[in-house]
């Protein structure tokens, strides 16, 4: 009876402890899934496709949100003072490493010197002291170089001068709150309109109030036609953007396809959809191992034009035959 009695209770301690066991190993499984930190400076509302384009590329290295990695949003909401202090807290949560996008890397490059960064910048990285070179990033950065300017703005400009004849005077709106990037645009397109034939004229606006007020000096002082510079808070702010450029009767060049499917004339860009998607493909490199100091910064190359067809006939511009069939895609 005692030997009953004794068997039966070693094996209750032993089923006990079984069961005490696997919540601790499935919790330690769980503690050691990969975490990605994302920061960005605006709102996730706009940029929908580009997260799924992300998770298709840590799909494409073998990762799933969910099932082998945990993804730590955070975003800024356009306020981009607290992007430093959002960094900041992905650094304390020891994420395995940070997927940065615009202004957003340098609030992480300062918060960690040894957590891998992939970043996504239009301006060349190396002139933003981001990379030692592009082929060899050698510090704890890597990324994408959404590049916008040089054959872009050459091809945007032209864009509109088949558009728009006439046009001789273009105003170009630049955000100053990025200085570098803001700077680098004007002298870009600057140099192309001098070898077109075209007067820029340059406006600024890092508000909602200021780009009310840049459309306000439209009324005195007409540009032909207005470019956009490409710029997060002016992504953030393409409605806005859009029907004022429609108020005030403006042929307007955008830099990416948002605009035009917000109702904008013409946009001529890099694919950001594409750039977001081989951020993922890196991040997930580096969470198999490999180091941003040996990944070479990868310059996005993939371009799209497209072109709102009804907003051409609402500002009486006739799209020409070779434009549309040359575009990626025609907004009926």
């Amino acid at each position: 009876m005692q030997f009953d009695q004794l068997k039966r209770r070693d094996l209750i301690t032993l089923l006990g402890g079984a069961g005490a066991a696997w919540p601790l190993s499935a919790r330690a499984q769980q503690a050691a899934m990969p975490v990605i930190g994302l920061l960005h400076p605006l709102s996730p509302g706009t940029y929908a496709d580009s997260l799924r384009a992300f998770q298709r590329g840590l799909k494409n290295s073998g990762y799933v949100e969910g099932e082998n990695v945990t993804i730590v949003y955070r975003w800024a909401e356009g306020q981009t003072d607290q992007l430093r202090a959002l960094a900041a807290e992905l650094v304390g949560r020891q994420v395995s490493m940070i997927a940065a996008f615009g202004p957003a890397t340098f609030a992480a490059r300062a918060a960690t010197a040894t957590i891998p960064i992939v970043f996504l910048v239009n301006v060349d990285p190396v002139r933003l002291g981001l990379v030692e070179s592009l082929d060899r990033p050698g510090r704890n950065l890597t990324g994408i170089n959404f590049v916008t300017g040089g054959l872009a703005a050459r091809r945007r400009l032209e864009l509109l001068r088949e558009l728009v004849p006439a046009a001789t005077r273009v105003a170009v709106l630049v955000n100053p709150a990025d200085a570098v990037s803001a700077e680098t645009t004007v002298e870009e397109v600057e140099g192309v309109a001098r070898a077109i034939g075209l007067q820029i004229q340059v406006l600024k606006a890092s508000t909602s109030w200021e780009i009310n007020a840049a459309f306000a000096t439209f009324v005195l002082d007409r540009p032909d036609a207005l470019f956009v510079d490409f710029d997060n808070f002016f992504i953030s702010r393409r409605v806005q953007l859009v029907n004022l450029a429609s108020r005030h009767a403006i042929p307007a060049s955008y830099p990416g396809r948002q605009f035009t499917e917000a109702g904008g004339l013409i946009s001529y860009g890099r694919d950001l959809t594409d750039a977001w998607l081989q951020v993922g493909v890196y991040a997930g490199r580096i969470l198999k191992g490999a180091k941003p100091a040996d990944l070479p910064v990868v310059q996005a190359s993939k371009f799209e034009l497209v072109i709102n067809v009804e907003t051409a006939r609402m500002l009486g511009l006739t799209v020409p035959a070779t434009l549309l069939a040359t575009a990626d895609e025609v907004i009926e």
